[in-house]
């Protein structure tokens, strides 16, 4: 942000974009306080004058975009408007929360306050404080779920100007959008924004990709948009004569939501026949249930065009725990191609639209009870009990942010929504914590099933339970819901604090025994150092379990000589020692813009990630770790948003300059017919067209399908991609590709070799 007056072609702007706002909230149903608006408006313009943004335009204009989200986009009302509006205001200027009290009341004060606690995004320089912003946030939502929803709007808006922002922090904010931000505003029903939040994200994070899907998407859709007419003409027709007053559109597929399919089914954009849905919004009439009236258009719909018969999504019957209600159905269109047609009433249409804020205006009382408010006594359930470590907090509440749904039901009949991939043991603890920590098993369809069972949709669970069994560690590797994470977690930690205490207790009495009482500090240290444990309490706790003993104590106490060069060593280096420790310590606090990626800097400056096994040529990021050492990652790993989100602050652009002089192992997986010397064809082009070395090879062969992976030394992407290239000109040759890393505990797939 800069100091600067503002002119007065700036001045009519601001208060034209104003009057928008206002326009904007004149076209509610809230009840229309426009004056305490006004001065909302007015008390932040005056406390931002002559602030601006990085894209040069006077800083007001950011506080009127977010209230204008917040009204139109998410439907929320004055309050909030006003709170929007002054959501910076305590962040930047000299004003303080009880200034904003004492002009616009308690409850705008409260929601202000609580902007500023989570004000600079979730994360800041530490994963741990990092996590605690975002605890803070959550916990702001369990008090005024508004703080919440116009947070969403400010990183919207942040979104939406991130060109003015430099490369590094576009990483940063678009990794911390990717991995919180839209998966939490798809958990509130806000699916518009979360759809441009993804696609915003994608864009900056992978402009090129972005660009390229973009294109053809537009060149595919002058030919749909052609036979969309043609489609709906007698869809309306039928509406038409049951008399409803009714919209259609065309909902197109963003860059984003087609890479991702993309990649989940290992597809091209040509093969993807869903690129355009169609969707009916109707006024319902009162005669009869809106679920009754969405079938009937449905049955009338089947019988123009033939339905996809495991293409069905009933979300009427059971909505979606964000409160999302809709049916869908794919239908084969007159040109051979699937369309998906989504059928909605003007209810649901606003709820799918505007989330949480909708979902409240059609509550009728405290029975009305939806997925979503259930989800929301659970963060708050969450919140109740004291959490130590705030990063596992995060890590628990992400789990919580799943789009895929099952439901199941209880012996009884009741039915309860889980993630896709819970198991029974998740069912175990959503139940109770008592039957969670002392199950033994399910019956799941009257069938016996062990604790790691995933569920199905429709399957009916009953917990087996007795008093002999307790949690065992590896059954965090079983459970997925926040709930049982947390609950595992904490029965772990007490169990670890048993053993930490008794750790302590055989440390003390090991000096007392040793009569070194004295030199506990000494004694620590050098335990420590010998272990090679950094916490004394990770110590302590190995000890407490016995895995480690403290026989080593007495000879690492003893005094040791010197020998007599030793101490001239000692005296000529101690300064020299101290000012490289000083340089080290420079170096390290340095932030990071751009590393350069060669030979012979690998291992010194850098490492390549072993989650993603970058090579020369892949487009790549890093992060400086609190040793110094870049860490390289592809910026498609998996694991890239999560790392943009805690190391925002040490991310930076990575460039290659490798000189062909050593080769990585990578894996592609060729599929063709099998016909006799087709390998052999293969493995020419591998040794002697490319002179690339073989590691491993599995081929199989099934019904004249053969199927195969192969692991060579290559230089960098491109040779790799020429190679993919020229072994799919073979005849017989289906697809050829790289298969992505998979994860791995340790760097042995990093192997260099020199070829």
């Amino acid at each position: 942000m800069t100091q600067n007056t503002t002119t007065q072609e700036e001045e009519q702007q601001i208060e034209q974009e104003f009057e928008q706002l206002l326009d904007d909230y004149a076209h509610t149903n809230h009840r229309q306080k426009v004056e305490i608006i006004n001065r909302a408006f007015h008390f932040a313009k005056q406390a931002h004058n002559g602030v601006r943004r990085k894209s040069g335009e006077p800083y007001i204009m950011h506080p009127l975009a977010v209230a204008r989200i917040v009204v139109k986009e998410i439907g929320l009302g004055s309050t909030s408007i006003c709170s929007a509006l002054l959501h910076d205001v305590v962040e930047d200027t000299e004003y303080t929360v009880e200034d904003i009290r004492q002009l616009f009341g308690d409850k705008i004060a409260s929601i202000v306050d609580g902007l500023t606690k989570i004000s600079g995004g979730l994360f800041g320089e530490q994963a741990s404080l990092q996590a605690e912003n975002f605890r803070k946030l959550i916990l702001t939502m369990s008090e005024d779920v508004r703080v919440v929803l116009i947070k969403i709007a400010d990183r919207l808006h942040n979104m939406r100007t991130l060109e003015f922002q430099p490369k590094e922090k576009q990483f940063k904010i678009a990794g911390e959008t990717q991995y919180i931000y839209a998966p939490l505003a798809h958990r509130l029903g806000l699916f518009p924004i979360k759809t441009e939040l993804e696609n915003l994200s994608f864009k900056y994070q992978h402009p090129d990709l972005y660009e390229q899907i973009q294109v053809r998407l537009q060149e595919k859709l002058k030919s749909q948009m052609e036979s969309y007419e043609t489609f709906v003409a007698p869809i309306k027709e039928a509406l038409d004569m049951f008399g409803y007053t009714y919209s259609m559109e065309a909902r197109i597929k963003t860059p984003y939501s087609i890479w991702k399919k993309m990649q989940d089914k290992n597809i091209t954009i040509d093969e993807m026949y869903d690129l355009m849905a169609v969707r009916i919004i109707f006024e319902p009439n009162t005669d009869r249930s809106e679920k009754d009236q969405c079938w009937t258009i449905y049955s009338s719909i089947t019988e123009i065009y033939k339905p996809h018969p495991e293409r069905i999504r009933d979300w009427i019957s059971t909505p979606k725990s964000n409160g999302y209600e809709a049916l869908h159905v794919t239908v084969m269109g007159n040109n051979g191609e699937w369309v998906e047609v989504q059928i909605r009433t003007t209810r649901m249409h606003e709820i799918a639209e505007k989330g949480l804020a909708a979902h409240w205006k059609y509550k009728t009382g405290e029975d009305d009870d939806s997925e979503l408010d259930k989800w929301l006594r659970e963060i708050k359930d969450l919140l109740k009990k004291p959490i130590p470590n705030a990063t596992d907090f995060l890590d628990d509440f992400k789990l919580n942010l799943f789009a895929s749904e099952i439901f199941v039901f209880t012996p009884q009949g009741d039915i309860r929504t889980f993630p896709l991939g819970a198991t029974a043991l998740d069912f175990a603890y959503h139940l109770h914590t008592q039957i969670g920590e002392h199950c033994i098993g399910a019956k799941v369809n009257h069938k016996l099933e062990p604790l790691s069972y995933k569920l199905n949709s429709g399957d009916q669970i009953e917990i087996l339970t007795s008093t002999n069994q307790h949690p065992q560690r590896y059954w965090l590797n079983w459970v997925t819901t926040a709930k049982a994470q947390s609950r595992l977690k904490d029965y772990f930690r007490k169990e670890d604090r048993t053993f930490i205490k008794l750790g302590e207790q055989l440390f003390e009495e090991e000096l007392v025994r040793l009569q070194k009482t004295d030199a506990r500090d000494m004694a620590m240290h050098r335990l420590l150092n010998y272990y090679g444990f950094k916490q004394p309490q990770h110590m302590m706790l190995q000890l407490g379990k016995g895995i480690i003993t403290l026989e080593p104590l007495k000879q690492l106490l003893e005094p040791k000589k010197k020998k007599w060069w030793q101490y001239i060593i000692s005296q000529n280096t101690h300064d020299e020692t101290a000012e490289d420790k000083q340089n080290t310590e420079n170096i390290i606090k340095q932030r990071p813009k751009h590393i350069i990626l060669t030979d012979f800097n690998r291992d010194i400056e850098y490492r390549l990630a072993p989650c993603c096994h970058p090579i020369p040529g892949d487009d790549v990021f890093a992060y400086r770790d609190q040793n110094g050492m870049y860490i390289v990652h592809k910026i498609d790993c998996e694991n890239a948003d999560k790392i943009k989100s805690n190391y925002g602050k040490v991310l930076c652009t990575a460039e290659w300059r490798t000189h062909r002089t050593q080769t990585f192992i990578e894996t592609i997986e060729v599929q063709g017919i099998d016909h006799t010397g087709v390998l052999i064809k293969v493995l020419e082009i591998i040794s002697n067209h490319f002179k690339c070395n073989l590691k491993e090879m599995h081929i199989s062969s099934n019904d004249g399908i053969f199927n195969g992976t192969l692991q060579l030394h290559v230089f960098d992407r491109e040779e790799i991609s020429l190679l993919c290239n020229e072994i799919g000109k073979i005849a017989e040759i289906n697809s050829v590709r790289r298969l992505k890393s998979q994860q791995k505990d340790t760097d042995s797939e990093l192997e260099i070799v020199e070829k």
